[in-house]
């Protein structure tokens, strides 16, 4: 079988569906199915090559074609750049012979069902417009990373033997690092007499890293509250709102390869997600929250549906989201009781291993050969 994946995406990014598409390619790849990736060329300061970059196996291929790199001109220009895109791998796909054709993107594959082509649809977000309407009857089927966006679909009409729910996974043996916190700190560069409560990813509003710099202030300077992550604006704008208070220490963006050792380095780590958007309350499968898990790091995380799908009391402590004071009430527990701390931690750990990249692509795999063969 051979998978033609079309992606309007700059490859490599440092942006966290990069490694996600790129993992999914390499896990499906290893189970014997021919995959071509294919992007746009698009301007791109980091040089590396992909493979390197995300340290995946070069069992498949990647396919650059021509687009216009129209997104510094902004909303607009991005919009211009991916019909472009969507329209030039049209074309491309109609010369390929490729049994399935599956993107993130709904209008390459929109486009590719108007010629009967089995298409499939992995969805990140519950939405519905004329474009998805019609993309869900020309679709063979719909790849959801959450049962959030599943019972979404379904309510629409959508036959629930159209889709399957495939969360985001990790790879668990980079994450779980057999070495002392010590020597984790001293690799990072982490004070070693510090209690640390750690967040790394994204700071958009919907993540919720405002509630964390929000609670530091109830704390003592025995803790030391650390962000890995964020773009150069995104962590400005969050110093001018809470670096006032010197337990909070930003570390800026780190590499894939290094995650792991800043999360070992950890006492606890948060998933903060907000209940403001639905994005995050109900549709959101957080690769941070797989690789948290796999860690063996104890976890705090927002009481919402969408990490409720993954998580339980057994495995984590949970807050109120967006509510600092329970928050510092969640740190508090952890701090208070290393025996259920440990506890938690070796639970989740356990738990990651039903969520590896391999097991992810098997799940996928099987879909598309009985909905697309």
């Amino acid at each position: 079988m051979k998978i033609l994946y079309l992606e309007n995406i700059r490859m490599p990014t440092d942006r966290a569906h990069g490694i996600q598409i790129m993992k999914t390619c390499e896990a499906l790849s290893r189970l014997g199915v021919e995959v071509e990736l294919v992007v746009p060329t698009r301007e791109n300061n980091i040089k590396k090559d992909p493979f390197l970059y995300y340290k995946v196996e070069n069992n498949f291929t990647i396919k650059k074609i021509y687009s216009p790199d129209l997104v510094r001109f902004g909303k607009t220009g991005g919009i211009v750049q991916y019909i472009f895109f969507s329209f030039a791998s049209l074309f491309y796909a109609l010369n390929q012979k490729a049994d399935i054709f599956y993107s993130r993107d709904e209008l390459p594959i929109w486009f590719l069902g108007f010629f009967n082509k089995k298409v499939f649809w992995e969805v990140h977000n519950g939405k519905w417009n004329f474009l998805v309407s019609s993309l869900m009857k020309r679709c063979a089927g719909v790849v959801a990373i959450s049962g959030g966006i599943k019972n979404f679909f379904k309510d629409k009409g959508v036959l629930e033997e159209k889709i399957i729910v495939a969360p985001d996974a990790v790879d668990i043996d980079d994450f779980y690092l057999n070495i002392k916190k010590e020597e984790a700190r001293d690799r990072v560069k982490l004070p070693k007499n510090k209690k640390i409560v750690m967040y790394t990813g994204h700071l958009f509003e919907w993540k919720g890293a405002d509630t964390i710099g929000q609670v530091a202030k109830n704390f003592s300077n025995d803790y030391l509250f650390v962000f890995v992550g964020g773009t150069e604006k995104h962590i400005e704008d969050f110093k001018k709102r809470h670096l006032f208070d010197n337990k909070i220490l930003m570390v800026g963006q780190k590499s894939h390869e290094e995650i792991p050792l800043y999360l070992k380095s950890a006492d606890v780590l948060v998933i903060p997600n907000s209940a403001k958007e639905d994005v995050s309350r109900l549709y959101t499968s957080p690769m941070k929250l797989f690789e948290y898990m796999a860690s063996g790091t104890p976890i705090i995380a927002s009481d919402l549906p969408s990490i409720r799908e993954i998580l339980d009391d057994d495995g984590a402590v949970f807050f109120k989201s967006d509510d600092s004071e329970s928050l510092t009430k969640a740190i508090k527990k952890v701090f208070d009781n290393q025996t259920l701390a440990d506890k938690m931690a070796s639970i989740s750990r356990e738990n990651s291993k039903n969520y590896s990249w391999d097991k992810r692509a098997e799940k996928i795999n099987s879909f598309l050969l009985k909905n697309g063969i």
